[in-house]
């Protein structure tokens, strides 16, 4: 009896540990689809605008933001009931975006506008813009809440935004075509991949002086399909995880020397990434294949395939 009761705990524990819940947007269909992370099985689909890309949730984990590009707006879904909510003004084309650490302002991308748009959550409207680079995409805040960070595709520049008086107050010439540009959790180090060059820069958060430049290599993958994009950072800074797009790879780097120490094989174009709570888990959005990969990072080998629907592209997971 003794023996089925601890089997049963141990079984609760796992369960429990797994309560995650995956939600990734589907660029073509026009839909988010929600994945149970304890039996990583698809549960639900949910409706949202048009071209949904970047997605995040709330301070509270309550609720859903999607930026739908093809609509000109940040659609807002009830977590509990599943249910779309009035949507919140975005700019023309938001592609990413970022939660400031204050929980009542997005910092948004759009893309044609060449603009990063500051929207106030609870008073549902944008209080003002800001000039960057051709085709802003990335964007990062550093948990301090200091400072923004983001990317311009075309430019080829990193962007930092003083948070506070919202003005811009550098510009970082980086690799060519940077897509995402994460902020270490010491928010010391700011982190940007290029996608054309298939690489990712590190630099002085404070200075913007460049730390290291991480190159990745796979056996039998031609250099021009190793593209560099979705970043994650790990929250104990010792790990970081990029996808490789057409390589069909997630790379491990150690955030301490940047070493890349290992490759996973995913889906087709794998595109953006996120952690677990437990930072147990990697969870990737593989666009050609219309499916999510798990990959088990404790034991260093992906576990599930789950096909989701066309073009999948953000992914967020919630506790």
């Amino acid at each position: 009896m003794q023996v089925l009761i601890l089997a049963a705990l141990f079984a609760f524990a796992s369960h429990a540990a797994l309560a995650e819940t995956v939600y990734v947007s589907n660029e073509q269909d026009n839909t988010v689809s929600v994945i149970d992370g304890a039996t990583s099985k698809l549960i639900d689909t949910i409706p949202v605008g048009r071209r949904p890309r970047g997605i995040g949730l709330s301070a509270d984990k309550q609720k859903l933001y999607v930026a739908v590009g093809d609509d000109n707006r940040i659609d807002v879904v009830d977590l509990k009931t599943r249910k779309m909510e009035d949507p919140l003004p975005s700019g023309e084309d938001p592609e990413l975006f970022v939660l400031h650490p204050d929980g009542r302002r997005l910092f948004v991308a759009n893309e044609n506008d060449n603009l990063v748009s500051v929207l106030d959550i609870p008073e549902r409207r944008i209080v003002t813009e800001v000039e960057v680079g051709v085709e802003p995409e990335g964007m990062g805040v550093s948990p301090d809440g200091r400072f923004v960070v983001n990317t311009s595709e075309t430019t080829s520049m990193l962007h930092v935004i003083d948070a506070e008086t919202l003005e811009l107050v550098d510009n970082v010439l980086v690799g060519t075509r940077p897509r995402v540009a994460q902020v270490s959790a010491d928010s010391k180090q700011i982190w940007v991949s290029s996608e054309l060059r298939g690489t990712v820069e590190v630099f002085d958060a404070e200075t913007r002086e460049p730390l290291a430049t991480i190159a990745f290599e796979v056996p039998g993958v031609p250099r021009e399909l190793i593209q560099a994009v979705g970043i994650q950072l790990a929250a104990d800074g010792a790990r970081a995880y990029v996808a490789l797009g057409p390589a069909n790879r997630v790379a491990e780097v150690d955030a301490k020397t940047y070493k890349v120490l290992r490759t996973y094989l995913v889906g087709q174009r794998v595109w953006h990434i996120a952690l677990s709570p437990d930072g147990k888990r990697l969870y990737t959005a593989n666009g050609n294949s219309s499916d999510v990969s798990v990959i088990d990072l404790q034991n260093r080998e992906v576990v599930k395939t789950i096909g989701v629907g066309r073009s999948p592209w953000g992914l967020v997971v919630a506790p």
